[in-house]
């Protein structure tokens, strides 16, 4: 199947926001549409499409800068926020060619390196990040102190 990638632009926020909510399903639709109108406007923040060959959008991926990523070495880091193929085109390569895209986008920016992360109970993500050239850098717990009788 030949699918294509590139940079989302404007008329993509619709179907850009259809797929963030698959991905993400528990913020609103409202939210992730409110979040790419902020990405669009951002400058340091990108979305990639896949599409087949009839611009069937079939994945996405967005990319944002870090002032840092546990694990890398530089400084800014560029950030690979999310990544999301449809179901019925997964293990096709599409993935892994929106990470290609992601890191020569990146790359012609200046940037040596991304950073990614992963739940750690999400053993497919795991894999898919091998398998497209990460390296599992550490480890960390998150812990949260609420303040004031805040929930």
């Amino acid at each position: 199947m030949r699918v294509t990638t590139r940079e989302m632009r404007t008329a993509d926020r619709a179907v850009w926001a259809e797929m963030r909510a698959a991905l993400w399903p528990d913020q609103s639709f409202e939210l992730h549409t409110a979040e790419v109108e902020e990405i669009l406007g951002s400058g340091d923040a990108w979305g990639f499409i896949a599409e087949t060959a009839d611009g069937v959008p079939v994945g996405f991926a967005e990319l944002a800068i870090r002032k840092y990523a546990n694990g890398c070495t530089t400084a800014p880091v560029p950030f690979l926020e999310g990544i999301w193929v449809k179901a019925g085109f997964r293990h096709q390569g599409i993935g892994a060619r929106l990470v290609d895209h992601v890191g020569a986008f990146a790359a012609a920016h200046g940037f040596r390196e991304i950073g990614s992360d992963v739940e750690i109970a999400n053993r497919i993500s795991r894999r898919a990040h091998l398998g497209w050239g990460f390296a599992e850098t550490e480890r960390v717990v998150y812990f949260r102190k609420t303040l004031n009788g805040g929930d």
